[in-house]
């Protein structure tokens, strides 16, 4: 737990200013020093406004790491003059919660100030755990402000979302990590400028680059760079591309492998897919098998793809899937790079079929109207003896106490192996559910049942972009 006391003199860990890591001691002082996110506490925001009045909301800071959401919890803090309490989730109980309220309820009674309670990875809290803070939120005993890198939606209870504003911020962009980075190697007090620090121009945009929006990552990794090389005869410490590159060694992405970037991430794979580009599924493939994603999930997908947006135009898709399957599961990394590669490029580039979803439309039939008789030439003949069906010597089959209808003909005993009868449930459509594309194998498919069933041909064109295969 943090107290409010010296804010930017101290870091969480107890470490004085001097002794704190670059971001810590470059955290911005004031609104003004605060570099991105203008969209939240830009010039003219609402927030802004309310921080620079002393009167800040409980609120809920998403957005990955690096992007400033401890520091505009301080930042509330020190506008309101608040005690700032610093709390993690994953560290801290019911019972904490309810003496951190009893606190602050204490202190905003005898000494009429208020506290700010940041709570980092608010989305581990429990429902039990987001029910207490809600009575001391709603009274204003606390200024909550909550920090998640997922989605406050899925993770958050919606009480406690309605009782507090939601702000996303963004990763920060090349601009304002330069600004950054310039600004701790000029700060000759908090930053590097005591070292006389140079970063070649490439050094500079490679460090911007590789940072992938995360201010800490570029801060901590300028920090070692600089003080890995030592001083010229002027004292200069000259900063190359090779050093900054070692300082940074191998990028860790921003993937969390149970939060959005996770599938964000599988999401652009799976859509790559669908848009037949090899290249995008295999770079999205790339960034998952760099983050450590479990390869049997990404061959699931891969399954689900095969069958839903390519189908019959190649049902070799899904062979080749369950394949990739069987096979990343047996060999495990790195190894399994190569038959998730594999699948991958053949349903990029495999022709496209969305018709396996007639499923859904013969689901939502089935849960919309009413469930219609199986014809009795369709049931099964194995039933009690007085709800048996028998057949006259005409060849009819006549249930018990009702009328005669056809008997079930047997597709086999016909020429080509099919004769039209009535499958469906009186009432029933036939082409509402199946609607071939006419891409690769499936428009065999598409004019072999156009020959099955004539009265589909007056159907073309009827079910929208489903009948060409979209």
């Amino acid at each position: 737990m943090e107290r409010g006391e010296n804010l930017f003199e101290q870091s969480a860990s107890g470490l004085r200013r001097a002794e704190a890591p670059l971001p810590a001691r470059m955290r911005p002082r004031t609104l003004d020093e605060f570099v991105g996110q203008d969209h939240v506490v830009g010039p003219g925001t609402l927030l802004r406004a309310a921080i620079e009045a002393g009167a800040p909301p409980s609120c809920i800071l998403c957005g990955p790491a690096g992007t400033g959401k401890t520091t505009l919890a301080r930042l509330m803090a020190n506008y309101t003059s608040a005690e700032f309490v610093q709390l993690s989730a994953v560290a801290t109980n019911v019972a904490e919660v309810r003496r951190l309220i009893d606190d602050a309820r204490h202190r905003l009674t005898h000494f009429g100030r208020r506290t700010v309670v940041f709570l980092d990875e608010i989305h581990r809290f429990n429902r039990a755990q987001q029910d207490v803070l809600l009575p001391a939120v709603e009274d204003g005993t606390v200024i909550l402000v909550g920090a998640t890198t997922e989605n406050p939606s899925f993770a958050l209870t919606s009480a406690l979302l309605s009782r507090c504003r939601l702000y996303k911020l963004e990763p920060l962009g090349e601009r304002e990590l330069t600004i950054l980075v310039e600004r701790a190697l000029a700060d000759a007090e908090r930053g590097l400028g005591h070292l006389k620090p140079a970063l070649t121009t490439d050094a500079l945009s490679h460090l911007v680059r590789a940072a992938d929006g995360d201010a800490r990552v570029a801060l901590s990794a300028l920090e070692m760079a600089v003080r890995a090389v030592g001083p010229d005869a002027t004292g200069v410490r000259t900063v190359t591309l090779p050093v900054v590159a070692e300082a940074l060694q191998r990028r860790a992405l921003r993937y969390d492998r149970e939060g959005d970037q996770h599938y964000d991430t599988i999401s652009a794979f799976i859509k790559s897919l669908r848009g037949s580009d090899p290249d995008a599924a295999l770079y999205w493939l790339a960034r998952m098998i760099q983050a450590g994603e479990d390869p049997r999930f990404i061959a699931r997908r891969m399954i689900i793809a095969a069958s839903e947006d390519v189908g019959n135009a190649d049902p070799r898709a899904l062979m080749v899937a369950v394949a990739a399957y069987q096979a990343a599961e047996l060999v495990g990394w790195p190894e399994a790079r190569l038959p998730l590669a594999q699948a991958a490029a053949y349903i990029a580039t495999a022709p496209k079929s969305n018709a396996a979803l007639g499923i859904d439309r013969a689901l939502a039939n089935v849960r919309a109207e009413p469930a219609g008789e199986v014809p009795v030439h369709l049931r099964s003949s194995a039933y009690p003896e007085e709800g048996r069906r028998r057949e006259d010597a005409s060849g009819t089959a006549t249930a018990a106490g009702g009328s005669a209808e056809r008997r079930y003909l047997y597709p086999h005993d016909y020429v080509g192996h099919h004769v039209g009868q009535q499958y469906l449930p009186a009432g029933k459509r036939r082409g509402c559910y199946y609607v071939p594309s006419d891409q690769g194998y499936e428009a065999t498919l598409r004019e072999r049942l156009l020959r099955w069933w004539p009265e589909l041909r007056s159907q073309q064109g009827r079910e929208g972009p489903r009948a060409k295969g979209k």
